[in-house]
């Protein structure tokens, strides 16, 4: 007997290695998620580890209720990100005590596996198999896509060929998968994913978090000593998927000037490459933060006038950055170094929320954004523009509400519809 068999709501278990209160994204938008299905009346449980997303375990309960999310962290190792031996030492700690609880624990109408660690998805393949457990996947990125993209793996090499072989029967088996966009959708459907599974919801930010806020408004320029300042900035993870080449010629063509400050928040294995290169050419301009809390995201994101986003070439399709809807939600441009023919690329410039800079069809990338930075500088009325025109397509297609009740109504097409709505809880 399935748990909704016992209390009469459609049962959702999530696997992430993340969940609250860590600030990992897909920990953040998980979270969301959760407490949202659990508002609408389904029976929402999430599995995941108490691991801290960059190293160290969180002071947390093996297992308690969030609002109204039960939260079960199994036993794991948490090295962190520093080091590729640490991290997949915590892929596999966490993926052996997820496998042994969800083919020895309660059944649940679904399970829905992230991709964090890489091949979770095979979980639900295993448990499917083995149980008879319905699945389905949020495909936050695609692995070992990743992996052989950043060069970790040969393509065609029996690394790669294996993990593929598993990553893939993990998606093929699925009952649905929940892709990010077009060039997401299109790699799936390449790996055997039938059309009528696929079904594409971005993630989000929630515009009570994060609003456009003036300058003038803001604590946090004043505690930063950002008063007068352009500020350009880098906000999220520095990871093998970005490229930053462009970004730190820049950097240092403009040291020295008396308004343009760079700054980067957060943290990722290029963190050192791009703090060494600071360093190296005594960059006057620059400055590294740690991330921000997220109650916190509400001066971080709106304290920039001009947000950085990079991707590489080969990961479009592979990587989405979530940030794009964080920077849309603040009403700041964005400005992307990578392919125009990406999820991220064509948002921007649909929405014309900011530029793009593709190194692919530029001679001289480097002074494209050069001289992009320098218009934005210069022109505050197209700042403003593209600001808002970001900040309406967030409201429209990339608020938390929009997204979650798209998941809400997939879920409902999979299990039988819940007791109670949000609209009846209101009613009542």
């Amino acid at each position: 007997m399935t748990r909704s068999e016992a209390d009469n709501a459609p049962s959702i278990l999530f696997i992430n290695q993340h969940y609250w209160p860590d600030f990992a994204s897909t920990a953040q938008h998980l979270t969301d998620l959760a407490e949202y299905l659990a508002e609408e009346g389904f029976d929402v449980h999430v599995l995941c580890s108490r691991g801290h997303y960059l190293s160290g375990s969180m002071d947390v309960p093996v297992e308690e209720t969030h609002n109204g999310v039960h939260i079960y962290r199994v036993r794991a190792t948490a090295f962190g990100r520093s080091t590729i031996l640490g991290r997949l030492t915590d892929y596999a700690s966490f993926y052996s005590s997820t496998l042994a609880r969800v083919l020895t624990g309660p059944a649940y109408d679904y399970l829905v596996t992230l991709t964090t660690p890489p091949l979770l998805p095979l979980v639900g393949a295993i448990a499917r198999a083995l149980r008879g457990q319905r699945y389905g996947i949020w495909s936050m990125d695609l692995h070992p896509d990743a992996e052989v993209a950043a060069g970790m793996f040969q393509e065609g090499g029996p690394a790669a060929q294996l993990l593929h072989a598993l990553n893939n029967a993990g998606y093929r088996g699925a009952d649905f998968v929940v892709d990010l966009g077009t060039h997401m959708k299109r790699r799936l459907h390449e790996k055997g994913v039938a059309d009528d599974r696929l079904h594409t919801i971005p993630v989000w930010n929630r515009k009570d978090e994060i609003s456009p806020i003036a300058h003038e408004e803001n604590p946090l320029r004043s505690e930063l000593g950002l008063d007068g300042k352009f500020v350009v900035m880098y906000s999220g993870n520095a990871g093998r998927a970005h490229r930053f080449e462009e970004v730190l010629a820049v950097m240092r063509r403009l040291d020295g000037h008396p308004d343009i400050e760079f700054v980067f928040v957060g943290e990722g294995p290029q963190k050192t490459r791009i703090e060494a290169f600071a360093e190296e050419n005594d960059l006057s301009n620059f400055r590294y933060l740690p991330y921000f809390p997220r109650e916190d995201l509400k001066y971080s994101l709106p304290m920039a006038d001009v947000h950085l986003m990079t991707l590489r070439e080969e990961m479009a399709g592979i990587a989405v950055p979530g940030k794009l809807y964080g920077i849309m939600a603040a009403g700041r441009p964005a400005l992307m170094v990578g392919p125009e023919a990406s999820e991220s690329g064509e948002t921007i410039q649909k929405c014309e929320a900011g530029h793009v800079v593709d190194p692919s069809r530029s001679s001289d990338p480097g002074q494209a954004l050069y001289d992009t930075v320098l218009q934005l500088y210069s022109d505050g009325e197209e700042r403003r523009r593209l600001g808002e025109n970001g900040r309406e397509a967030f409201l429209k297609t990339f608020e938390q509400e929009v997204c979650c009740e798209s998941w809400t109504e997939l879920l409902r097409t999979q299990v039988r519809p819940p007791r109670r709505s949000r609209e009846d809880k209101v009613a009542a």
